[in-house]
């Protein structure tokens, strides 16, 4: 449903590569493929990060922002590539997550940083982001995109039907899916290896990361899977790699900084913020908006900084809520026919679903790679903000979904229950055991809002180990759901 491409012209790929030529990889001295020069990445990447920041948000802490954007340059400068515009920025992301942008950008999630226990842990993933920068593996993948793209021809259908639609998948955010192949993720932890140990940083750090995280696979409630893996391959073989290279006396640091670190943590949101929407069963509550909704039952839903999305099993259906930054319902409906380039909608009306006002517009549209669709977009007011419901499915799919989207369409409305209005995050908070005890022992003293074996991950500890006088542990506070009555 976007705006169709302007007309293009066809280059052989073989062209393109004889035109653009290898280039040389600055951090290892290797040539390959590239199809973009410097300023083109940099541009590349700053676009890109403009719209992830936007549509993930950053964490509203500026003493961390500050910190790791200290640390990462301070690791970039002893890098090959000081000279790009390093930028090093905290999501406001539960998912266990770390990844880098062509240009100098990288991103760490409050999820991954909750998982660390030190600042070597810190810098050994930083490195690694670093390090798929300086050797431009974003770079080469994107070229590759592009080639296979000519090969393919521009707009060619590579996912479901429906993708695609209300420009969910901007180009900028494409580049979050860039992933790497086993050579890259080894030079890139190499890289990451000489950044951190010529800061002094204990490489043994690096290792621990990577069996934490593979220990935190499947250790969290709700979707909080740890992304970092999808795209890091064989997270223990690589551990035993690292290891190796310390035993074997390759690289060496002893800095770690524990203490220092953890108390940048205290109060650090963990987990999935439920004030930006939660389900229970079907239903969707939204504190912050202070609404709520019914979606489809077997339906995979999903509520964001951005807003809630619904999708059919069989994903030829769709429910967005959005909130929108628009005056009136009016405004609100004149920038998505725009938004969209719709050319088939009919006359708005007014409607009241639930004592909240407003418009409701039929459409026609066709997805990116040419599958026409049908829906009905409501933009409705509530309190100071304009809300857009759009309820859409493929053309054929539409008669037969179009009474169940409608009727969900209709469960929309205001949220009054206090106990869900207050609904609060999790948080990180610490307390320095003044006496050796289990970890349980600590578990019961000081009791956390998640279980002991997510607690012991959290720590990077097991179970059933022991914790010795004085150390620093995070526990986990807050973040209780009411009890559901479904009413």
């Amino acid at each position: 449903m976007r705006r169709r491409m302007g007309r293009t012209w066809a280059v052989p790929a073989f062209l393109l590569v004889a035109l653009a030529g290898c280039a040389v990889n600055p951090a290892t001295g290797q040539r390959q493929l590239s199809l973009m020069g410097e300023g083109t990445e940099i541009r590349l990447g700053g676009d890109a990060d403009r719209e992830i920041t936007e549509a993930m948000g950053l964490v509203e802490d500026p003493a961390l922002q500050a910190y790791i954007q200290t640390l990462g340059e301070s690791m970039a400068a002893i890098s090959e590539r000081p000279q790009l515009p390093w930028a090093f920025r905290v999501l406001d992301d539960p998912v266990v997550n770390a990844f880098a942008l062509p240009g100098g950008y990288i991103y760490v999630t409050r999820g991954i940083l909750a998982h660390f226990n030190s600042e070597a842990e810190l810098a050994g993933v930083l490195g690694h982001e670093i390090g798929h920068v300086t050797a431009r593996h974003g770079v080469q993948q994107v070229s590759r995109a592009q080639l296979a793209q000519i090969g393919l021809g521009v707009g060619a259908i590579l996912a479901p039907e429906l993708s695609g639609v209300l420009d969910l998948a901007s180009a900028g955010l494409g580049l979050l899916f860039l992933s790497y192949g086993r050579d890259a993720e080894r030079e890139a932890d190499d890289l990451g290896l000489r950044y951190m140990t010529r800061l002094g940083y204990d490489p043994a750090a690096m290792a621990e990361t990577f069996q934490t995280l593979a220990r935190s696979s499947g250790a969290q409630d709700g979707p909080r899977i740890p992304g970092f893996l999808s795209t890091h391959q064989d997270p223990l073989s690589r551990r035993d790699r690292i290891l190796a290279a310390v035993a074997a006396g390759t690289v060496e640091g002893d800095r770690i900084d524990r203490d220092g670190y953890l108390a940048r943590l205290d109060g650090l949101l963990y987990g999935i913020n439920p004030r930006q929407g939660f389900f229970r069963g079907a239903t969707l509550l939204h504190p912050e908006w202070a609404i709520r909704m019914q979606f489809p039952e077997d339906w995979k839903n999903h509520a964001h900084r951005e807003g809630v999305q619904g999708t059919a099993p069989d994903q030829r259906a769709l429910l967005l809520l959005t909130r929108t930054p628009h005056p009136s319902p009016q405004a609100a409906r004149v920038s998505f026919i725009e938004e969209l380039g719709l050319r088939s909608v009919s006359t708005p009306r007014l409607i009241s679903v639930q004592g909240l006002g407003g418009e409701e517009i039929s459409f026609q549209g066709e997805t990116q790679g040419g599958v026409r669709i049908r829906g009905v977009a409501r933009f409705l007011a509530h309190e100071d903000r304009i809300y857009r419901v759009v309820a859409m499915a493929t053309e054929a799919a539409w008669e037969a979904r179009s009474p169940g989207l409608r009727a969900a369409l209709d469960t929309l409305r205001p949220e009054t229950d206090p106990a869900i209005l207050g609904v609060q995050p999790a948080r990180i908070r610490l307390v320095r055991v003044t006496e050796a005890m289990s970890l349980a022992t600590f578990h019961e003293r000081f009791p956390s809002s998640v279980s002991l074996r997510e607690l012991a991950i959290l720590n990077g500890l097991e179970p059933g180990d022991s914790v010795p006088a004085g150390l620093q542990l995070k526990r986990v506070v807050g973040g209780e759901i009411p009890a559901w009555s479904g009413s």
